[in-house]
């Protein structure tokens, strides 16, 4: 992905803020919430030293919605 930042400067030039353009900018969320998705899935996976059954997984994300 390629990123068209601009930077803004205060007086002395010292970057202090970055504009990138909306779609970029929406690219960049999208692939830092799909990161943390798969960090989640890992580390999940690390906890667990057996297999859930399907059932039960629907169950605990129901009543994790729920809260």
């Amino acid at each position: 992905m390629k990123v068209h930042e601009e930077y803004l400067v205060d007086e002395q030039g010292h970057r202090k803020a970055v504009v990138v353009p909306v779609a970029e900018w929406e690219q960049i969320v999208e692939a830092l919430e799909e990161l943390d998705d798969t960090r989640a899935y890992d580390e999940a996976k690390r906890e667990c030293s057996e297999p859930l059954p399907f059932e039960q997984a629907m169950l605990e994300i129901r009543e994790g919605e729920a809260d």
